[in-house]
């Protein structure tokens, strides 16, 4: 059975090749595998759904069926962790420090990536167990205090989120961070909840050129 620690390793290596997660909010998803394929379409393979999205566990189900790499953010406590797991979540995102949710996602033997704004909570988070830490708002302190994070933790797999957008994407690579989220200036929860697949493919071509991986 793979330990934490290799869990963590192998989701690094995946973001470094893989480094954007599609973080997805909206009043409703009509159908969450035609949202993925949009997005793959678009060079984005990994989709994070949220608990803050109605019905999440559905749509985690619908799209872990059909086949994409998905998984749940947002998550709180234990049971959410759990829920979304046996819906299908291949991997959890947390808004702050969650040991609960560290604790269920290593027991399930699922990547978690943990929330955390200051130096001390970055800490926490590593102690944790977690295979990254989101800096979140990543916006509110821009791109350079990746570059001073990392003077303290170099070797920690940082992930950007929050008002990342296809203008400041690369520079919070360039500083830093490991992977970038993208939310709504890739998936606006209004064209995602009208289908509007085709716009969503073409959000996602731009955001991906403009981090260099198209």
């Amino acid at each position: 059975m793979s330990t934490p620690s290799t869990i963590a390793t192998t989701a690094r290596a995946a973001l470094a090749a893989d480094p954007v997660i599609a973080v997805v909010r909206a009043p409703r998803i009509p159908d969450a595998a035609a949202l993925c394929e949009a997005l793959a379409a678009g060079g984005i393979n990994w989709v994070e759904f949220t608990y803050t999205t109605p019905d999440v566990t559905e749509h985690l189900k619908k799209a872990a069926d059909a086949g994409w790499r998905v998984g749940v953010g947002t998550v709180l406590t234990a049971d959410q962790a759990t829920r979304g797991i046996e819906a299908g979540a291949g991997f959890l995102v947390t808004p702050g420090c969650r040991p609960e949710v560290a604790e269920a996602a290593h027991a399930a033997g699922v990547p978690v990536v943990l929330g955390a704004l200051t130096p001390t909570e970055v800490a926490l988070a590593v102690d944790l167990g977690a295979a990254a830490v989101k800096i979140f708002p990543a916006k509110a302190f821009g791109p350079g205090y990746f570059k001073d994070l990392s003077g303290p933790y170099p070797d920690v797999p940082l992930v950007a989120s929050g008002g990342v957008n296809a203008g400041n994407a690369a520079e919070f690579l360039a500083n830093g961070a490991l992977a970038v989220c993208a939310g709504t200036d890739v998936v606006p929860p209004a064209v995602v909840a009208e289908g509007g697949w085709a716009e969503i493919t073409r959000r996602a071509l731009a955001f991906t050129a403009a981090c260099g991986r198209g």
